[in-house]
């Protein structure tokens, strides 16, 4: 009796629900390729897309070249153009000014006037000058310019490029 019980078990599914469908099997097409048994055969490099592939990576790195020059110089440019700028408006605040040159120092035109004090031939020993004020100094400069507007100008150097 327990090979009947068996028997009758092994054709009698377990859980049958409606929900649940045996899948169709898998028809595979009868031109497919198989594959062989050494894969080596696919691992052989194309030599016939190289002059392809060359070609793009050339003309993409001249593209690449002329782009990074194309930058470059219009950052050097940009640059160029900010200093042009600064240096314009120095020369407006100080004409002649030039920031490579570094600082303005003041040049002596001519030699400044010397003071000669007449003295008395009747007095002797020892000459003292009586001492120098501020406006006597302006005084000096001032006659000094006066002479100088007189005489023709002498060509100045001229920092302006």
């Amino acid at each position: 009796m327990a090979e009947q019980r068996t028997v009758h078990s092994i054709n009698v599914p377990l859980i049958k629900s409606p929900s649940l469908r045996v899948p169709r099997p898998v028809e595979l097409p009868p031109d497919i390729h198989p594959l062989p048994e050494d894969v080596t055969a696919y691992f052989v490099y194309p030599f016939t897309i190289e002059p392809h592939i060359l070609t793009l990576e050339s003309s993409r790195q001249t593209t690449l070249a002329a782009h990074a020059a194309r930058r470059d110089a219009y950052l050097r440019a940009r640059e160029e153009e900010k200093v042009r700028r600064k240096k314009e408006a120095l020369r407006r605040v100080a004409p002649g000014f030039d920031p490579d040159m570094g600082t303005l120092l003041p040049t002596k035109l001519s030699t400044p006037m010397t003071h000669t004090p007449i003295v008395p031939t009747t007095q002797k020993g020892p000459i003292t000058l009586p001492p120098r004020s501020a406006m006597d100094d302006l005084v000096d400069q001032l006659a000094a310019m006066e002479s100088r507007s007189s005489q023709p100008l002498s060509p100045r150097p001229n920092n302006i490029s």
